[in-house]
């Protein structure tokens, strides 16, 4: 399994984040072949010292980081990855990496 992390940070217009990232990208991004599994934050996001610097966490699931890279490199992952610009004005990271059960 692997894992694509999406760190989005807190935007100037939450409620304009939201909308747009949930009626656009969010159905764009499910659309990217490979994609397992898509989970986000529900409620705030903290960190162990208090506030956290995001205002939104997605965990993308695929079967491995070989399939990452396809659905990247896919005419749908270059259109979800294209309309970042369209409301993550504020930034977002990328974390991609292999997970394991330990």
């Amino acid at each position: 399994m692997a894992t694509l992390v999406a760190l989005y940070q807190h935007p100037a217009d939450a409620a304009a984040f939201n909308r747009h990232y949930f009626d656009h990208h969010v159905p764009l991004a499910k659309t990217i072949p490979g994609l397992r599994s898509y989970q986000v934050n529900d409620g705030p996001v903290a960190s162990a010292g208090g506030e956290s610097p995001y205002h939104l966490v997605a965990l993308l699931g695929f079967d491995s980081m070989a399939a990452i890279q396809q659905a990247l490199g896919s005419p749908e992952g270059q259109a979800t990855a294209a309309d970042l610009g369209n409301f993550a004005q504020a930034g977002v990271e990328l974390l991609i990496f292999e997970t394991r059960t330990v």
